[in-house]
C-alpha cells in the first residue's frame, strides 16, 4: 500500500514556481543588459555623427578659407604688401587648349604605342612662342 502524502505535491510545486521564478529573473536580467547595450550603441553612434557633422563643417570653413585666400584680389594685396614685384602672365603667352587633358595624353600614348610598333619616330610637337627654334 502507498501513501500519497500533499507535501510531496507542494514540493514539486515549489520547486518548480522557484525555476520559473529563476528563468524569469535571468531572462529579465538578459533583456535589460541587452537593453543597456543598445542604449550604449546609441549613444556611440550619436557622438560619431557629431564628429562627423563638425568635421564635415570644419572642412567647408577650411575650403572658404582657401578659396578666400586664392582670390585675384587677395594675391594682388600680398603681391604689394610683401613686395613680391610679381606679374600677371601676359595674354600672349597663355595657350588655351579646348580639348580635355586626359583625351589629350590618352591620344599621345597611343601615338607612341603604334609607332612604337611599326618602327616609326614619332617627333613630339613643341610650341615656341619666341620664334626661333631650339
Amino acid at each position: 500500500m502507498k501513501i500519497h502524502s500533499t507535501r510531496a505535491f507542494a514540493t514539486q510545486i515549489v520547486l518548480g514556481s522557484l525555476v520559473a521564478l529563476g528563468a524569469g529573473g535571468s531572462l529579465g536580467f538578459a533583456i535589460v543588459d541587452l537593453r543597456r547595450d543598445i542604449s550604449i550603441s546609441a549613444n556611440n553612434a550619436r557622438i560619431v555623427e557629431q564628429r562627423i557633422a563638425e568635421t564635415e563643417r570644419r572642412v567647408a570653413e577650411i575650403g572658404g578659407l582657401v578659396a578666400a585666400g586664392q582670390s585675384p584680389e587677395v594675391l594682388e594685396e600680398r603681391n604689394q604688401t610683401l613686395a613680391l614685384g610679381l606679374v600677371p602672365p601676359a595674354e600672349t603667352r597663355v595657350v588655351r587648349v579646348d580639348i580635355s587633358v586626359t583625351d589629350r595624353l590618352a591620344a599621345n600614348r597611343k601615338a607612341e604605342i603604334f609607332a612604337a610598333e611599326t618602327g616609326q619616330n614619332l617627333a613630339p610637337v613643341r610650341f615656341n612662342l619666341g620664334g626661333a627654334p631650339r
